[in-house]
């Protein structure tokens, strides 16, 4: 029976993108680098604030089209190759070694020893190692694993292999491979197969051919092919704002002085090259240049990405693109073109004098209505084991000088709080105190430089509340507006340098769903005050308290304070850094910290306990 497997065009950047490994229907694909798509067919997606940021000519999106390349003949798309290629059968359990000459367009993988042939399904684990490298368990090497190197060179044949399940165990200790070659019988169980076991690395990814493989000599660990370690998306996105006429500063002096240092045409050739920081750094020290200048100019150079995307080591470089965004919304007269149209409103509270809604009107500020918003999502490369290993970027050839991505329609709900009610809660020692300690738990964190390029320099207080108040907002909304909270999306305008003190929340989808008007409805008045107020309310309880709004640190990294999956955590997807750096106890106050809408806490209290002594 034929098949037709599909990939939606939004997900060939996330969750799909380059590198990654996904299931359907029982088979399993890992996502080719981009220097494998067809130029037929490709969209080119129009982001030139973003280009300029990453350093990259444009970009392209995937066409929406059979994720299995063997479907069609020559189809159009990002092509996804079957991996793990080790399979076996559920009826005789004979493990076979599948290569693409094997593939038949529109099926899948049948036995060759059954009759009539049963579907073979992927084995269930691959090795990885933080150079980025991902390719199959040497299953031959794991079977004979508990033999000396003697015995396993008699054994020649690498492909009569069986992965067998006894029935008087459980777990992995029941699951084992077994060599079927004549005179062997050697066999192990998976009981210890997650970890580092000495293998050696592959230096490649799938994709890859064997010439482009590479000595590595990272440690190879063993993980299932949906683990979440496996695949560390590098994923930059900008909304499509209307163009400034700013001119842009540029210091020419300095930019000719970088040109003509001795070590700048070396720094162009080698900048993939060990050596590359090194010249880096000489040039720097010598001209006064910084970071984001030399990365400028060698997009210029080279035309290709700066030093996060094009050079592969360290960690990926998310440029900050929030100052030209939230200049467009807090502008007297805001922007408008065919993507991006802003218009202004209230909480419609002026006047109101009652607790707690006078409150609420104090401690919040602007309200912009965004009926129709674009945000283009590039993917500039992956990491594998953790966030802050190597870079592989998205052409693993290193040839290119564009980047995949999508773009995304929806609208939003931009809110600013009140700049000098904001001014004095952050300066209470209380709230810093408070803050201190999130901030110290962040410099030990292996997350801090990704975090940092949301956060500025420095962790601010403000950040963790419009952080967590925006959180706290989507999840108020998704039972309001009828969106899930999968589909609202946050973006915080916090960094004290460039005076910022808003959020937007917004839906991007790549379909119509993020554009029907339901959640520019909810922020018209009186209804964005109404759900302010029952967010607050909601907030001031979680049903994990005591223990969730006492706690001093939890999440990944204790980056969290009062916050977990019943009161603050949204899904990944919605929000910008990970879900860490949050503190329900800044918002609606604790025993040792004042809440920034504590009063609207106590006064909503206060008005319910009168409305029960009336009745």
């Amino acid at each position: 029976m034929s098949r037709t497997l599909r990939v939606r065009q939004s997900q060939t950047v996330v969750p799909f993108g380059v590198g990654a490994v996904f299931d359907i229907q029982g088979e399993s694909f890992v996502a080719t680098g981009i220097g494998d798509w067809p130029s037929r067919g490709r969209q080119q997606v129009d982001s030139p604030r973003l280009a300029s940021r990453l350093g990259v000519t444009g970009f392209y999106a995937a066409p929406a089209t059979a994720s299995d390349r063997f479907d069609m003949p020559d189809a159009p798309g990002a092509p996804y190759i079957r991996f793990p290629s080790w399979l076996f059968c559920g009826a005789c359990r004979r493990m076979t070694r599948w290569r693409i000459a094997d593939e038949k367009p529109g099926r899948p993988p049948r036995c060759p020893s059954c009759s009539p042939g049963r579907a073979l399904a992927p084995m269930r684990f691959v090795q990885i190692c933080p150079a980025g490298h991902l390719s199959d368990v040497d299953w031959w090497f794991w079977a004979h694993s508990r033999q000396d190197a003697g015995e396993r060179r008699q054994c020649g044949d690498r492909d009569k292999l069986r992965f067998l399940v006894a029935e008087r165990a459980s777990g992995l200790e029941a699951l084992s491979v077994a060599c079927t070659a004549k005179d062997c019988g050697a066999a192990r169980d998976l009981l210890d197969i997650l970890g580092t076991h000495g293998m050696r690395c592959a230096g490649r990814n799938p994709w890859q051919r064997a010439s482009e493989a590479v000595e590595c000599e990272k440690p190879v660990q063993v993980v299932q092919r949906t683990a979440g370690n496996l695949y560390y998306p590098i994923v930059h996105s900008a909304l499509d704002i209307p163009e400034t006429d700013a001119p842009v500063v540029t210091d020419d002096a300095l930019a000719a002085r970088v040109r003509g240092h001795d070590l700048w045409v070396s720094l162009c050739r080698g900048a993939d090259s060990p050596r590359a920081e090194v010249f880096r750094s000489m040039i720097q020290e010598d001209t006064g240049a910084d970071d984001q200048l030399l990365d400028t100019l060698l997009a210029e150079e080279t035309g290709r990405p700066t030093t996060a995307t094009s050079t592969g080591t360290g960690t990926a470089d998310r440029p900050d693109l929030s100052g030209e965004e939230w200049d467009a919304f807090t502008a007297p007269t805001p922007p408008a073109t065919r993507d991006f149209a802003l218009r202004e409103t209230t909480l419609g509270l002026a006047g109101e004098t009652a607790a707690p809604w006078a409150g609420l009107s104090r401690r919040f500020g602007r309200i912009v209505l965004a009926d129709r918003l674009r945000e283009v999502r590039a993917l500039s490369g992956f990491t594998r084991v953790s966030p802050d290993a190597t870079v592989v970027p998205a052409d693993t050839a290193r040839r290119l000088r564009w980047l995949p991505a999508v773009e995304v329609f929806g609208e939003g709900i931009f809110l600013t709080l009140n700049k000098s009610e904001l001014g004095t809660w952050e300066s209470d020692p209380r709230v810093r105190r408070r803050v201190s300690g999130i901030r110290a738990d962040l410099d030990r964190s292996f997350q801090k430089d990704r975090l940092e390029t949301l956060t500025g320099p420095e962790l601010s207080p403000r950040f963790v509340l419009l952080h967590t108040l925006a959180h706290l907002l989507i999840r108020q909304l998704s039972f309001e507006s009828g969106y899930t909270t999968a589909s609202l999306r946050e973006r915080i305008y916090a960094r004290p340098e460039q005076d910022q003190y808003g959020i937007l929340v917004y839906t991007a989808a790549g379909d119509a769903e993020g554009t029907l008007g339901g959640l520019v409805r909810q922020g018209e008045p009186p209804r964005l005050a109404e759900t302010l107020l029952r967010m607050t309310e909601a907030a001031a309880w979680c049903s994990a308290d005591p223990l969730c709004a006492e706690h001093t640190g939890q999440g990944f990294g204790n980056l969290n304070r009062a916050a977990c999956h019943a009161c603050a955590l949204l899904p990944e997807t919605s929000c910008e850094s990970g879900n860490a750096l949050l503190d329900r106890a800044l918002v609606v106050g604790g025993e040792r910290v004042p809440g920034y809408l504590e009063s609207i806490v106590t006064a909503a209290r206060a008005a319910a306990a009168d409305a029960v002594e009336e009745m």
